[in-house]
């Protein structure tokens, strides 16, 4: 530590208790802002897990690339049912900013989503949700 100090042009006793080196753990990384919208918007009828069964809506793992209506175990409406939409990440951000305007006669008692950012990385979260 002399040594540092002499090397840094420090009197001993000046700064030596603040060069003291601490092993600080990096951060944990920040939480995926898609799931951060999903907690707040959606999981209070929602889940993602794969298995089990639904909850007010329907589970959603899996959803991208789903036909709608077809999970099965969830009683749907006969509109999501009979809408022939397969949810793409395009679809799916068009529901989800409107339900009610975008599928008449669906069930899903949700205002949308307007904000674009959130709504991408919400879709995009879905998307990685298998």
């Amino acid at each position: 530590m002399a040594r540092l100090l002499k090397v840094l042009g420090l009197a001993a006793g000046s700064l030596a208790p603040a060069l003291v080196f601490f092993a600080v753990p990096a951060p944990a990384a920040a939480p995926d802002a898609g799931e951060a919208v999903f907690k707040a918007q959606c999981a209070s009828c929602h889940s993602v897990t794969a298995r089990g069964g639904s909850a007010v809506g329907p589970r959603l793992s899996g959803v991208v690339g789903r036909r709608a209506g077809t999970q099965p175990g969830f009683a749907y409406s006969p509109a999501m049912k009979g809408s022939g939409v397969t949810w793409t990440p395009d679809q799916l951000k068009r529901f989800l900013a409107s339900p009610a305007q975008s599928m008449r006669g669906n069930r899903m008692p949700y205002a949308g989503l307007r904000d674009p950012k959130k709504l991408d990385a919400l879709v995009d979260w879905l998307g990685k949700q298998k």
